[in-house]
């Protein structure tokens, strides 16, 4: 009889036991994620991605000087086909209150799991999408960083080849609205403020990743008489850049860092200041700022988050008169001239 009745403690003791972990865990689980908990969700791999190296070193800062706060950097790949489970995975795992990240694409995915998950809120830069409560975005005016380039490739284009019929080229990987309605017609509107003539080829890769196909691309371009590309491939464009070394050409780059893959076939690198920007969001976020939610802003070269890198071995050997020609269309674009400024996108 002993046996048996401490054999019934035993067997309480153990219910009582997991009942009381289960009682804790819905507990935590009814009180939502830690508030200071922060995932970098990159859709793609970030290292080699300037962009993505950006977005992961802004998050970390900022959550190194919020006491208390812990950051997981989460990279998805570059199937983007998969982008949304990996987000549904992130958000459902309970152990996040935001979520930062970085693609045109993410508020879409974001909008569709946030009323599942209503205690998660969402940052996400380059990318524009008002007047969803959980979401923050942050859209650079690529119409300004696509004149840098287009001046710069115009000016360049003109300098080598004076005589012939003025033609630049882009390969990207796809397209999508900020590619058509930002990059593009700014990068044309750049070849057009050095020569209204200029002609804008255009190829198609199919995906970010490519070098291979995007290398064929451009160097059709290439022996067809274009001087100069611009890359919106993603890691494809380290094949643009390639087959500019094997053509003796050159390439502008977007977001950064391009000199890094070739000093001398990279002539000029646009800049946006995604490090500072998500640093400063998610810090604002973190220290309590609940008025970014909801809001969709664009920040541009006025505000110090556009601009260009002049510190490149090929920019350097490019001659005094492009420089200074570029130097005087940056600093108008900062003062309004041309004024590519918007409110909405």
């Amino acid at each position: 009889m002993n046996r048996q009745s401490n054999a019934f403690k035993t067997l309480y003791a153990v219910v009582a036991i997991a009942a009381i972990a289960l009682a804790v865990s819905c507990s935590k689980s009814a009180a939502g994620p830690d508030p200071l908990s922060v995932a970098v969700f990159v859709p793609g791999v970030a290292s080699g991605s300037p962009i993505y190296e950006m977005l992961v070193a802004g998050a970390e800062k900022a959550v190194a000087e919020i006491p208390g706060a812990t950051v997981k950097v989460i990279e998805a790949g570059y199937d983007q086909s998969t982008w949304l489970d990996s987000l549904r995975d992130t958000v459902a795992s309970g152990e996040f209150s935001i979520v930062v990240s970085s693609n045109p694409s993410l508020p879409e995915l974001c909008a569709k799991l946030s009323p599942d998950y209503p205690s998660v809120r969402f940052i996400v830069a380059d990318a524009y999408l008002p007047g969803n409560p959980a979401i923050h975005t942050i859209l650079f005016n690529q119409m300004e960083q696509g004149f840098i380039v287009g001046y710069l490739a115009g000016l360049v284009t003109k300098d080598r080849n004076p005589d012939a019929a003025p033609v630049a080229g882009i390969v990207a990987a796809q397209h999508y609205p900020t590619l058509d309605r930002l990059i593009r017609p700014g990068f044309e509107a750049g070849l057009k403020a050095v020569d209204p003539e200029f002609k804008l080829e255009f190829r198609e890769v199919g995906n970010w990743y490519d070098s291979a196909k995007a290398s064929e691309l451009a160097s059709s371009l290439y022996g067809s008489g274009v001087e100069v590309i611009l890359p919106i491939a993603g890691s494809g464009g380290q094949g643009v850049v390639a087959s500019a070394r094997e053509n003796g050409a050159s390439v502008v780059w977007f977001d950064g860092a391009g000199y890094a893959l070739d000093p001398e076939a990279v002539i000029g690198c646009a800049t946006i200041a995604q490090d500072r920007l998500v640093y400063e969001r998610l810090k604002a976020a973190l220290s309590g700022d609940t008025s970014l939610y909801g809001r969709a802003d664009i920040v541009s070269a006025r505000d110090g988050y556009v601009g260009f890198d002049p510190d490149g071995k090929g920019y350097a050997a490019l001659p005094r008169s492009v420089r200074d020609a570029l130097d005087a269309a940056i600093a108008g674009l900062k003062a309004g001239t041309p004024d590519f400024s918007m409110d909405t996108f």
